[in-house]
């Protein structure tokens, strides 16, 4: 256990120092990068193409192992259909990684160093997912006649 969170702290630790040295903790650059009409800076689309085709060859190679060097089992996610959900989800994620120039892990790192951006941007995405978790549960508490089953799904059968 202690091997696997060291590899994940160092696995971290290299993802940081990757996003630092990319540009990608500035929120300045990556509003350039979805610039298209204007000023746009292209090299955040060399970084995200490196990283996929790195993942995509390694992942490969990897998978061609019996097991994980540190577990016993490969744990790969099953497929999920795309449905109003996700791309809601996605939707919301793009719009505001536009406005304000940072997605999680970015903003993460930025956090970590002090970044005023990211001091206001983090507690407002932790406000964000406590608003959609306790709104979750409201609904899962919510008398049959208050969901209409004739528009939507219950949150239960989303997932």
């Amino acid at each position: 256990m202690t091997r696997t969170i060291l590899a994940a702290f160092g696995a971290g630790l290299v993802f940081a120092a990757g996003l630092g040295i990319s540009g990608m903790t500035q929120p300045s650059k990556v509003l350039a990068f979805l610039d298209v009409a204007g000023a746009w800076d292209p090299s955040l689309a060399l970084v995200m193409g490196g990283a996929v085709g790195v993942y995509f060859l390694a992942q490969r190679l990897i998978l061609r192992r019996p097991k994980p060097a540190l577990a016993d089992a490969f744990m790969i996610p099953a497929p999920r259909p795309v449905d109003r959900q996700l791309i809601l989800g996605a939707a919301i994620f793009g719009v505001g990684w536009g406005i304000v120039g940072f997605c999680p892990g970015p903003a993460v790192v930025s956090f970590a160093t002090g970044a005023r951006e990211a001091l206001i941007f983090i507690p407002a995405v932790l406000l964000g997912m406590a608003t959609f978790y306790g709104l979750r549960a409201l609904a899962r508490r919510a008398p049959p006649a208050l969901n209409d089953a004739s528009t939507s799904l219950p949150i239960s059968q989303h997932r």
